[in-house]
């Protein structure tokens, strides 16, 4: 059977402002990230994902894009990008790039013609409706807090944004926004990327009668969330996207789709599907019980776990997954799927163990490698992140206390993946030679890339075990390509799958006691060892005896 080129890779996503800064301005940048390519592929990753590196006003860290053919002198020059792409090359690394065509920034010069000249080409850019009662056109509440409309001054025309009001949506009923986007997206892959992770791509379908969602706030307004996966019409721009771009540059693309039906992944995913793969988020909104953080219920392991199993079994051999922990909006794993006080070696890499080896491509996000913690944020002034400080506001309006609401979003915000990286113990933690532009987690000194590598048990090389044993030619065949099976599902505290073989009749079971104490299993099989995360098996009468959050990956 062929494979994608892209199947048996594992990726690796970049925040670049917070990565490396080469010329001590406090901003990480290109030229930072040219420096650490031997080091990324001595990892062991293949695709490297870098968040956006556009021009860009920075009101939402990049994701408003002022310039698609640009790159932000923050973050280089576009002959630094050149170089870049050729180095990775070199390396047999690939570059994918974010695709953010959902909305763009409000300083584009598309939107700008389009306030001049309302009725003119870029007026029909982006949606502009007239206002209803004194008001906006619907309830619609937008992602950061606040209407989905935003007035355009001297009219009652409102423009929609599904993020800040600096986001401005897309049209992407207009041809000709497809056309100009197609066109950019062929520039770049013309240019030597390899694909695209494509952000908040379920969003450009929308709802065109407008109409008002059912009221999940007190304020009377509905999430914009609820209304906008609702559209089965979208078919047929990312079907555009795909054979005018992605299909003849054999590109790798990964979408970020939320809220899809499960009978839907089929048509987003695969052979058959919109992109090469998708991002799997089930897991990662286990608890959510409404639009706020602070109505998420504690965290319930038998839930999170049978939120994977789902996940991989609604997926089956059809679709290929992109499998993370962590990326730019979500927090750091050891605070967030581990127990307060277990974020020990062991159960930082039995998340790995559990997350590199499901059915899927494994993404890899910065400095989980060695286990990187969220953040300390004292106060809410400390946040930068436009989520999180309405997230605040809405837990304060809820009735929580001040120090109540900041534990919350302590927990939660996207900005605790976004501190630099802590390269070393020295000064700012080796990420710049100036003053970062966020603050370095405070426990830079114990958790940095030197320390880690001086550790007899380092979490990182555990990474490089795991990548290097996906791609074994022993166990590729099972490991990349072979099937998923869930395992030892009645027990307590187990997490354990199988993986199994194309064509053999060959399974590779792993296997982890996710909590403290002790757990005993039956195993009368005869297996080999492939991976130990705590070292030494105790198998007594026939069953196998794991130690808090221990590990193992046997082949039977």
């Amino acid at each position: 059977m062929t494979h994608p080129w892209w199947q048996n890779k594992a990726a690796y996503q970049i925040y670049p402002k917070s990565f490396c800064d080469s010329n001590g301005d406090g901003i990480g940048d290109i030229p930072g990230i040219l420096s650490k390519l031997d080091y990324l592929q001595d990892l062991g990753v293949d695709i490297l994902w870098l968040s956006p590196v556009y021009p860009s006003p920075m009101v939402d860290q990049g994701y408003d894009i002022s310039d698609y053919y640009g790159i932000d002198p923050c973050f280089g020059t576009m002959e630094d990008m050149d170089t870049l792409i050729r180095e990775a090359k070199r390396r047999n690394m690939h570059l994918v790039m974010d695709l953010v065509v959902n909305h763009c920034s409000d300083q584009h010069p598309w939107f700008q013609a389009a306030v001049q000249n309302r009725e003119g080409k870029y007026g029909h850019y982006f949606y502009l409706k007239e206002g209803r009662n004194g008001g906006p056109p619907n309830n619609w509440r937008a992602e950061f807090g606040g209407s989905c409309w935003t007035p355009l001054p001297g009219s009652n025309l409102y423009y929609f944004h599904t993020f800040a009001k600096e986001q401005p949506d897309l049209n992407w009923e207009n041809p000709e926004v497809r056309r100009e986007i197609c066109g950019m997206v062929n520039w770049w892959l013309d240019k030597g990327i390899s694909g695209f992770r494509l952000d908040a791509i379920i969003n450009l379908k929308k709802d065109l009668s407008w109409r008002d969602g059912p009221a999940d706030s007190p304020d009377g307004t509905c999430a914009v969330s609820k209304m906008l996966p609702q559209t089965t019409k979208i078919g047929a721009f990312l079907n555009q996207l795909k054979r005018e771009c992605f299909f003849p540059h054999d590109a790798f693309t990964v979408g970020e789709v939320f809220s899809i039906a499960q009978d839907r992944i089929f048509e987003f995913g695969g052979p058959s599907g919109y992109f090469s793969t998708l991002f799997d988020f089930g897991h990662c909104t286990v608890g959510r019980a409404g639009p706020y953080w602070h109505q998420y219920k504690s965290f319930d392991f038998q839930a999170w776990r049978d939120a994977v199993f789902q996940s991989q079994q609604n997926a089956g051999d059809h679709v290929f997954l992109s499998n993370i922990l962590e990326n730019h909006d979500q927090p750091r794993c050891p605070s967030f799927f581990l127990p307060e006080g277990d974020d020990s070696y062991e159960g930082i890499t039995a998340l790995a163990t559990l997350f590199l080896l499901l059915r899927g491509i494994p993404f890899i996000y910065q400095g989980q490698e060695i286990g990187m913690r969220n953040g300390a944020f004292p106060t809410a002034d400390d946040f930068e992140d436009l989520s999180t400080r309405e997230q605040y506001h809405a837990a304060l309006r809820a009735g929580l206390t001040p120090q109540a609401a900041m534990a919350v979003c302590r927990r939660h915000s996207r900005d605790n993946a976004r501190t630099p990286m802590q390269w070393t113990g020295g000064k700012h933690a080796g990420f710049t030679s100036g003053v970062p532009w966020f603050p370095v987690n405070p426990n830079y000194q114990e958790i940095n890339v030197e320390a880690d590598a001086a550790r007899s048990r380092s979490v990182r090389e555990y990474y490089k075990r795991l990548l290097s044993l996906r791609k074994d030619p022993a166990w590729e065949n099972i490991l990349v390509y072979g099937g998923f099976q869930p395992a030892f599902c009645e027990e307590e505290n187990i997490f354990a799958y199988y993986r199994t073989g194309e064509s053999s009749g060959k399974r590779v079971l792993v296997l982890c006691h996710y909590g403290r104490g002790m757990a005993d299993i039956p195993l009368t099989d005869p297996f080999l060892v492939l991976a130990d995360n705590c070292g030494g098996l105790d198998i007594q009468a026939g069953r196998l005896r794991l130690k808090a959050y221990q590990a193992v990956v046997l082949a039977l």
